[in-house]
Order: C-alpha cells, then structure tokens, then sequence
C-alpha cells in the first residue's frame, strides 16, 4: 500500500490520544442519536398530520351534511352555478377555509363546486360508499389536485339518502405544516446536540486526565509492560483499593501469602485473618522495612499510598537470609565456646603438665578424670531424659555454650521426652530460640546466671518450659514480645531483630498449641509452649500386640 492511498490518508487522519477519540466517538453518538429521533419523530408526524386533515375534512362534511335546508335545495333546484346549494356551499367553504366543498345527488352529480364550469357534472372520483350512508376517510387524488378528504351521506328529511357531501383539505397545507414543523423540531434537535457535545467534551477532559493525555497505544504498551514487570520480578507486588481490597497479586506474592487468584477483589482481612502481615499491609503499622511472618516465610514490606486513595505494598522473603543469620550468630558462638574451651584446654594442659613433672601421678590421674566425667555426665543427663537425638544434641551444644557464658543451663527433674515427636525439627527451633533468649537475659545476672528447662510428654501434648535468672518481662509487654520486629536488643550486623519469639508463637499455633510468656518464681521470665499434637501415638511391645 503506497503512503498515498486512501486508507494510509484515513489512518494518519485519526486521532491518537484518547481524549480526541472519546470525544470524536461521543460527538458522533450524540450526532447519530440526534438524527436518529429526529428521524423517528417525524415519521409519525406525517401520518398524524394526515389523520388530522382527513378529521378535519369529515367533520365539515358532517356538519355540512347536518343542515336540512341544503337536501331540501338539493332536490328542489337545478345544478347551477348561482343556485342555493353552490351559494351555501361556497358560505361553507369560506369559513372553514376548506379547498371545497361540493355536494352531489344520487347519481353523483355536482350542485357544488369551487370551479362553477363542474357544476352538473358526475365528481371524478367513486362516491358510492357515502352514497351507501357510510363516512369515508382518505387522501386522494381529483380535480383539484391532492386533498384529505371527507365524505358522508346527505339524507332528506325523511331519512332516505339524497346524496352526498365531499370535503376536501388542500394537501400542500398538510405538507406545509409539516415543513413549518422541522425548523423547531431540527432546533430541538441541534440543542440537544449542542448539549451531548458539551457533555462529551466535558467527560472526554476527565478521560483526558485520567489516561495522563496518552495514546491508546500508548496505554496498551504500559498494561503489556506492566504485566511483564509484575509477573517477572522476584518481589511480591499487592495492590489495595481505598476500601482495603485487593486489586491485583502478581505471582511472587500469591507466593509468599500462600494465595490464589481468586483472592482478588476480597477484603485483605477476609483472606490474610488478622495479624501483623494484615495490618502492614493495611498501613495499620507505620515505617519502612517491616519484618513480618507468614507460615514460615519471614517478610520484609514496604507500604506506599496512591494518589486514588489505595496502596501498593511490596514483599521480599528473608527467611533464608534469616536462617543464615542465625546460622551465623550460632556459629560465632561456637566459635567463641571453641575459643573458650581452648584456652581452658591449654590451661588444663598446663596444670596436668605440672602435675606430671611434679611426679603427682594420683593427682594428675584424678584430675583427668573430673575434668571428662564432667562433661560425660552432663551429655548422660541429657540424653537420658529427653530420647530424641536433635533436641538432645541441640540441648547439650546450648549447655556448653552456656557454661562458656558463664551460665548455668540445666535440665529439670522432671524433664521426660520420648523419641515419639512429630515434627523434630519445628521443636529443636522452638527451644533453641527460647534457651537463647533466656542465654541473653541470665548472662548478665551476676554468679547467680542460670537457665532451666522443662520439656514434658502427656499423652500426645508436649510442653516445654524455660526459666531464666534474668530481668523478666513487664507484664504490659508480654504480648509484644511475640510481635514481629520488637525486641529490646540491638540489631546484630546481618539484619533486624524480632523474628525469634514471634516464629515460636507461630509454629506453636500451626500446631494448635500456645505460647506465653508469665513471671519465673527465680525471678525472671518462663516462656511455656503447649504442643497438643507433637507426639505420636506410643508403639505397642511385642508383648502387649500377643495379649
């Protein structure tokens, strides 16, 4: 196609933005609309226009008709031009301002007639249903051109028709009515559509505005670039609307909240549940960088407000980064225990040393023997109440680090915990939490520094108590120190604080459990996670499944 060619000059003709368009569209609309009405207005104008002159034409036939002086003349005269019936005829017509009037016999001859040379002569058009005694309606053709006429019976006296009476309106009239009416009704019309363009113009503006006076291919670019973006960052995107719903979830953040599309167009609330991921979503909690969990996902989101009223909220996962952190803080506390223990290592070296050069031999051997026993014993106790090799593992690493701490950490008498759990791992990362941030609390307590812990099997609940020696937790903030991003401490180099405690509460609720924090009788705080369902049900014996 040449970039001359017809459809080429059309194209380039038509407007790109969308405020021309709309408007162009609307002012055609109202354009076609207009015309439209006008049209079916003046259709039945036509016909009622008619109907009117043909009314009007029946009803001076009948009035003529109701004159009884007039049958008398009829059938006591001649048809001349200066007879009575010609006479009152032509009275008639004046009046009423028919075209004519004329009046026939029987036989349908004239006894009236606007051109008098027609007088005496049969009417040119058939009059045998008037004669017949019935009223006749129409638009016809005669002598005098195209009129609405009007016949009816003319009866004597007596009753018995003597003949008839034809009314004919002028048709040009009808027609000139007609025209006389289109210059109002096209005025109407034109104000109307005076009116629609306004009204055009006035929403095109505000189309104008809103589209940011772009071309629609223009805004179509954006929404295909907008998806690609959405859908291809590693960020999760949600978008609320003034009433708190959501408008759109690309996939990373149906991701991370663990929903579905069809969570679009839902309250927040209705598919989140109330919590901190819902009120930072809802800007309910103010600032940048806010920690939440959701599952076991640990979120970073940021909340920025839109011009319309809504929000857009984004989503990063730092729950590896998390994990890595504490993977970090426990290995830099390994390695200071290992650090410790080397020193003390070297120092127990040198004191065996000395006592082999010394040729104290029973002392050396007894001294030897403590120093192992110690740590023999400690693992032994361990292991012997709580049979499950992660949490004992877990629990005897902790008690080295805490006597490197200088912190007492034992097991309670009344610790006992079969190897039955269901979910080793979610436990091991309850208690490690818990004995760390009592480890934080009794380090700097004095000689005193000690940390208990209790873990108990009944039935299929397991429930873990941990004690510290350290300042406790006022009672007004025994709720906040499950909230995500609170804590008293100072941030670690890796990323925030607040993540622990709130991990615990969610893991113990996953479970149908709870986790609260009261008053430790030594004076500082007791952390108590109830787990309903940890256990599994106990493995009949050999001997039990043969009763």
């Amino acid at each position: 196609m040449s970039p001359n060619s017809p459809a080429r000059r059309l194209r380039l003709a038509m407007p790109r933005r969308v405020f021309a368009q709309v408007l162009l569209m609307q002012v055609a609309i109202a354009a076609g609309v207009a015309v439209l009405a006008t049209g079916l207005f003046l259709a039945p104008l036509s016909e009622q226009l008619d109907d009117q002159a043909m009314r009007r034409a029946l009803a001076i036939a009948q009035t003529t008709a109701a004159q009884p002086r007039i049958a008398a003349d009829l059938k006591s005269s001649r048809p001349t031009a200066d007879g009575p019936v010609q006479a009152e005829a032509e009275r008639i017509r004046r009046a009423s301002g028919a075209e004519y009037v004329v009046i026939m016999n029987n036989e349908g001859v004239r006894w009236s007639h606007t051109d008098r040379d027609r007088i005496g002569k049969v009417v040119s058009t058939d009059p045998s249903d008037a004669l017949a005694g019935h009223e006749v309606m129409e638009i016809d053709d005669g002598t005098l051109g195209r009129s609405a006429r009007g016949k009816v019976p003319l009866r004597g006296s007596d009753g018995a028709i003597v003949g008839a009476v034809s009314v004919g309106i002028e048709y040009d009239s009808v027609r000139a009515r007609l025209i006389h009416a289109i210059p109002g009704l096209f005025a109407y019309a034109g104000g109307a559509l005076a009116v629609g363009a306004l009204a055009a113009y006035l929403i095109a503006r505000r189309v104008q505005r809103q589209t940011r006076d772009l071309a629609f291919s223009d805004i179509s670019a954006l929404l295909a670039e907008r998806e690609a973006m959405l859908h291809g960052i590693r960020e999760g995107v949600v978008a609320l609307d003034r009433t708190g719903r959501i408008r759109l979830l690309n996939d990373e953040a149906q991701r991370l909240l663990g929903l579905g599309a069809e969570a679009i167009g839902q309250p927040l609330g209705a598919v989140l549940g109330a919590g901190r991921t819902t009120d930072v979503l809802a800007g309910n909690v103010a600032g940048t960088d806010l920690l939440t969990v959701r599952g076991q996902r640990v979120l970073v989101a940021n909340r920025m407000p839109t011009d319309d009223g809504g929000a857009v909220a984004t989503l990063r996962d730092r729950t590896e980064l998390e994990q890595l952190g504490r993977e970090l803080d426990s290995t830099r506390g390994l390695i200071d225990a290992l650090r410790a223990q080397d020193h003390e290592h070297a120092n127990r070296m040198h004191t065996l040393l000395g006592l082999l050069e010394l040729e104290m031999y029973e002392e050396a051997a007894e001294f030897v023997g403590e120093v192992a026993g110690a740590h023999r014993v400690t693992a032994e106790q361990i292991t012997e109440k709580i049979q499950d090799p992660l949490l004992a593992a877990l629990l005897v690493g902790k008690a080295t680090v805490a006597a490197e701490r200088g912190v007492a950490l034992t097991i309670s008498p009344d610790t006992e915990l079969p190897d039955r759990l269901v979910d080793p791992r979610g436990l091991v990362t309850i208690v490690g939490n818990l004995v760390d941030n009592a480890l934080d609390a009794a380090a700097g307590s004095g000689l005193r520094a000690r940390v208990e812990v209790v873990v108990r099997a009944q039935g299929r609940a397991a429930v873990l108590r941990v004690r510290d020696t350290g300042p406790g937790v006022p009672a007004d903030q025994r709720e906040s120190v499950f909230v995500e991003g609170w804590s008293t401490k100072e941030p670690p180099a890796h990323g925030k604080r607040g993540i622990g405690l709130a991990l615990v509460r969610r893991l113990a609720e996953r479970q149908g459990g709870t986790a609260e924090v009261t008053a430790s009788p030594s004076g500082g705080a007791e952390f108590v996670v109830v787990l309903p369902e940890a256990l599994t049900d106990p493995v009949p014996s050999a001997a039990e499944e043969v009763r």
